[in-house]
């Protein structure tokens, strides 16, 4: 029986990044839901690391399994880095992207492309099953747009416009985001940390 990598999200958009990303590390991979466990996690933390570290305790707290946690965020620097660890309860949890979006937009109305740098962030933690931690983080650079584009991303994609490509990242095929997203690059990071730590685990 192969061994139980959990990812402590229950986004259906993340997993399929994740599987797509360390699906041949030889783990069973599953997301909190998918291993029976629900419990409440606190993200209270000041950083992206501590809040990943945080549902990654939680989580580790309730198996024996390797598990993974991440923490996202968009900061936009004319907005003062904002929302950064408050992306996903920016404006309040439960509002759409399309509200929190538009909010964006209506805040950089007017600023030049030159103000609205901006990146996505990610950062990683991993509880391995001896309870040894490990966290990366990575990033992406790009600049927030002048109105929703594409279909294919969630949460801030849509606003979100890199000049590599001069579209949003919700207009990139699958393949091109996990190459550039902050989640592929903090997956691929972890990966690398996972396979030295191969013979240990």
């Amino acid at each position: 029986m192969r061994q139980r990598l959990i990812f402590a999200t229950g986004n259906a958009g993340k997993m399929r990044e994740i599987r797509d990303i360390l699906g041949d590390l030889g783990y069973e991979i599953c997301s909190m839901k998918e291993a029976g466990i629900d419990v409440e996690i606190e993200e209270n933390g000041q950083t992206f690391e501590e809040n990943a570290l945080i549902k990654a305790r939680t989580v580790a707290a309730c198996c024996r399994d390797l598990v993974l946690a991440d923490d996202s965020g968009l900061e936009v620097d004319y907005l003062g880095r904002a929302p950064g660890i408050y992306s996903a309860r920016f404006m309040g949890e439960d509002t759409s992207y399309d509200i929190k979006n538009a909010a964006i937009l209506e805040k950089l109305e007017g600023v030049p492309k030159e103000q609205r740098t901006a990146r996505f962030v990610c950062a990683i933690a991993a509880v391995l099953p001896d309870k040894r931690e490990l966290t990366v983080r990575a990033t992406v650079e790009g600049y927030i747009g002048w109105e929703p584009a594409g279909e294919n991303g969630f949460g801030y994609d849509p606003i979100f416009y890199v000049d590599a490509y001069g579209c949003s990242t919700a207009q990139l095929s699958m393949e091109q985001k996990n190459e550039i997203s902050h989640r592929g690059k903090a997956l691929r990071k972890m990966r690398e940390k996972l396979e030295e730590r191969t013979e240990e685990i």
